[in-house]
């Protein structure tokens, strides 16, 4: 029976050496989250992001209050217009509004794409340091921080040694914030 087995699996071209058991698993965890608050790079476009949201914000509000003020005065004219000419300056105080919601989306979409190519170059420069890591310590398995529910033991979290690292290698990361925006997707 084993003769058998052990021709059919030759015959369809797969070793008997895939039959053994695979080595024993040596994980290393690493707290992604943590690396992202913490190390320079992640604590740098943390602040890059707050002072571009108070900048739009800043500007929005202003639109905003313009907005409201051409509103009010709206609101006093539209009881003396003729009903063509109220038709006109509600649609086209509509289209400003909308304008306005449209720029608030654009922005925070911006923003959100401009945070995601900063976080991926900081991918880049963190995944050599990871097989390093995980090189040095002998591991055949990195497991995210957040899946572990149990250790009996401490040392196989390699958090900080990345962020020093990281550190090292990529001190700060300048978030562009003019990024053109890639193509929605067609529906």
């Amino acid at each position: 029976m084993k003769k058998t087995l052990i021709l059919a699996l030759a015959l369809a071209g797969i070793s008997t050496a895939a039959l053994a058991d695979p080595p024993p698993p040596k994980i290393v965890v690493l707290d992604r989250a943590a690396i992202m608050r913490f190390s320079k790079a992640g604590q740098d476009i943390a602040k890059q992001v707050q002072a571009y949201s108070a900048s739009a914000k800043a500007d929005i509000q202003g639109q905003g209050r313009a907005l409201e003020a051409e509103e009010r005065n709206l609101q006093q004219q539209v009881a003396i217009l003729a009903p063509d000419v109220k038709a006109k300056k509600i649609a086209a105080f509509q289209a400003k509004q909308q304008a306005l919601q449209g720029q608030v989306a654009r922005k925070d979409e911006q923003m959100r794409y401009a945070v995601a190519q900063a976080q991926q170059t900081m991918e880049q420069k963190l995944g050599p340091i990871l097989q390093g890591l995980v090189k040095a310590r002998g591991a055949n398995m990195v497991l995210d921080k957040q899946a572990v529910v149990f250790a009996t033991a401490g040392g196989f979290d390699i958090t900080g040694d990345a962020i020093n690292q990281l550190n090292q290698q990529l001190p700060s990361l300048k978030v562009n914030f003019n990024v053109t925006l890639p193509p929605a997707p067609k529906q």
